[in-house]
């Protein structure tokens, strides 16, 4: 099947109207004996190792090592990357031929900070199949820009109706409903344009660069964001939402960005067709754990830890695995998909793996 309209088949819009309440996909649920033969997620900070020589990147130096994943400075990896991205979408959001307004509240939400995951999921994974990581940042400025796109219209009113965002007020509150409409809209096109003309200047074949594009439309659109937000406000208003349908929602609005974000990196490095399949396995279970990770942090954080308003999943009687399966019944299920997660990097060098490795645990144990 020709690559291109593969991703369509998988990823694309269901035939289908999504219904909560008959959907027939179902999540794989731990049984009782299953939860306690893997590991319990606590969402605590993990501990990372060693310092490598100022001067080399931490994976290079682990590369010219021989080290295995728990001997570079994964601290000092994500830091790096994620300052790189910041630089260029600081670059990327200057001299926007348009009104001040729109370009203030464009970066407003997109230097706001945040964990940086996504793009860094995309370095690491053009770096995993030998990729040089300079080919990856205009796809990784694009998936933060998507997703930055996808948090302003989430925090609207007429959608999840949040006030804060990333420890500040939401767009919204800050500049007005109509300009943080529009500055969602602005940056979700200008993902694809900056994706575009980054990857013909950093030499990415066009080839390469056109299923990376792919990638990041189905993404955002049919087959990802779009389609798990409005399952998402439809699952609000149903009498009751089960495992099935919260799985279609957080796969969709959640975990098929993550999933992108690393397949277009692995793509745009050069990686095997088998290659970067494993690398969308990989990124399909961290992204779900990044969800349930949110859902019981929802239950166990403070606002001030979370930079958003804390317990309101819960106010509002959203289903969200915590309420479905328990506290520790999300715990249980968080330390499986860590588990699988890892799974799918066995077989790739140790070192160029350790990243992604270290990537998964961090979202595991993150505390907000």
């Amino acid at each position: 099947m020709d690559k291109l309209a593969s991703c369509f088949v998988h990823h694309g819009a269901p035939t289908q109207s999504f219904k909560p309440h008959i959907l027939q996909r179902s999540i794989h649920l731990l049984s009782p004996s299953h939860r306690r033969s893997v590991p319990v997620v606590r969402c605590a900070a993990a501990a990372h190792a060693v310092t490598v020589s100022k001067g080399t990147s931490a994976v290079d130096a682990a590369v010219v090592n021989g080290s295995s994943s728990s001997s570079f400075d994964f601290e000092r990896y994500l830091s790096a990357k994620a300052k790189a991205v910041h630089d260029a979408l600081d670059a990327a959001l200057q001299g926007l031929r348009c009104p001040e307004s729109l370009t203030e509240s464009m970066r407003y939400s997109v230097l706001a900070g945040g964990k940086r995951l996504r793009p860094a999921l995309a370095v690491a994974a053009c770096e995993l199949v030998g990729g040089h990581p300079a080919s990856a940042v205009p796809v990784a400025c694009a998936v933060e820009m998507i997703h930055t796109s996808s948090l302003i219209h989430d925090d609207m009113p007429c959608m999840d109706d949040d006030a804060l965002r990333r420890g500040r007020p939401s767009n919204h509150v800050a500049f007005g409903e109509p300009t943080a409409l529009l500055a969602g809209d602005a940056l979700l096109a200008l993902a694809f344009e900056h994706a575009a003309r980054g990857c013909a200047l950093a030499g990415v074949p066009a080839d390469r660069a056109l299923r990376a594009v792919v990638e990041l439309g189905c993404a955002a659109g049919v087959g990802g964001v779009a389609a798990g937000q409005v399952a998402d406000m439809e699952g609000e208003r149903a009498a009751a939402v089960g495992l099935a349908a919260l799985e279609y929602i957080h796969v969709h609005k959640t975990a098929r960005l993550v999933e992108a974000a690393a397949a277009a990196g692995a793509v745009v490095g050069g990686g095997g067709e088998g290659e970067v399949e494993r690398v969308r396995r990989y990124a399909r279970h961290v992204g779900l754990l990044l969800q349930v990770v949110d859902d019981v942090l929802d239950v166990t954080g403070t606002s001030e830890q979370l930079g958003k308003t804390a317990g309101k999943d819960a106010a509002a009687g959203k289903a969200t695995y915590p309420r479905l399966l328990g506290l520790e019944g999300a715990r249980a299920y968080a330390g499986e998909l860590l588990e699988k997660a890892e799974a799918e990097l066995d077989g790739f060098e140790d070192a160029r793996a350790a990243p992604l490795r270290h990537l998964a645990r961090l979202v595991a144990y993150r505390q907000h």
